[in-house]
């Protein structure tokens, strides 16, 4: 009795000790799964939260890009009308997107004088850069007002004025910058060319100038002493006229028709004689 006890005490021990061993596997399996569960659910908020950024990101425009870096995009204006100014440009424009830098190029001091010798005090500009901050708005832009009327009413002043715009690709602002700096060291070494010829040509006047003087002063005083003076005389050939040409040109064709005259008299005396000498003697040889 006593084994059999041991035997039943033995077996429900085991039992227990089975059940203990398959609960604690039955709850790491429910905490693993739990696991899954919480990371899936995680994953799908991040779904969530990057579709929920990209929807306001469209929301917001193409010219707000906070995950990507903007490129700035410049276009060229071609026709600038009268009494247009920057901020006539930048009011336009800043309807299609975020505009940065503008620059317009005013008109030739030559073209300037004439106006105001002519009492036109304006200042005028003959073309334009404009800077987007997103590269695709002005392409947008380009695209979509080139030839159109700069104006949306007609009561507006620059209605009848068309846009004349292009996209620069791959042009960026230090480019313009660039090239007025190069623009503006052309113009300054013009000018310095001009100033120098000027004063090359004063200094090469004058200096005549003073030889003239001398020269005077020595003839003055040569005819004080009583010594012989040469005058001097300049020896040069003037142009001929168109008369004189026309002139010449007439006495070289008689001269050449003349000469063609000659000649053909010459032969002409030369075939007579060899004509009289052939009669002579056929006719001689008839007569024997």
């Amino acid at each position: 009795m006593e084994r059999r006890e041991e035997e039943e005490w033995k077996r429900e021990e085991e039992e227990e000790m089975k059940t203990a061993a398959e609960r604690e596997e039955e709850e790491e399996e429910e905490e693993e799964e739990e696991e899954q569960e919480e990371e899936e659910e995680d994953d799908d908020d991040t779904d969530s939260a990057r579709i929920k950024k990209k929807k306001t990101n469209k929301q917001e425009g193409v010219t707000s890009c906070p995950d990507r870096k903007c490129v700035p995009g410049i276009i060229y204006l071609g026709h600038i009308p009268p009494r247009f100014r920057p901020k006539h440009l930048r009011n336009l424009m800043s309807v299609y997107g975020e505009i940065g830098r503008i620059f317009l190029q005013p008109e030739d001091g030559q073209v300037r004088k004439r106006k105001g010798r002519s009492g036109l005090s304006r200042c005028d500009f003959t073309e334009g850069w404009v800077e987007f901050r997103d590269k695709r708005v002005a392409k947008r832009v380009a695209a979509s007002l080139h030839n159109t009327p700069m104006g949306t009413r007609k009561r507006q002043r620059f209605f009848h004025d068309l846009w004349s715009i292009k996209y620069l690709h791959r042009f960026q602002w230090t480019h313009l910058s660039e090239r007025l700096a190069y623009e503006q060291t052309v113009l300054q070494q013009r000018l310095r060319t001009e100033v120098s010829q000027a004063k090359r040509e004063t200094n090469f006047y004058l200096n005549n100038v003073d030889k003239s003087t001398h020269l005077d002063k020595l003839r003055k005083k040569r005819q004080r002493e009583g010594q012989q003076v040469d005058e001097r005389t300049w020896d040069f050939t003037q142009r001929q006229t168109e008369d004189e040409i026309q002139i010449k040109k007439k006495k070289k064709n008689d001269s050449v028709t003349q000469k063609h005259l000659a000649k053909s008299l010459l032969i002409q005396q030369k075939s007579q004689s060899n004509v009289s000498l052939l009669a002579k003697i056929f006719n001689s040889n008839k007569s024997e």
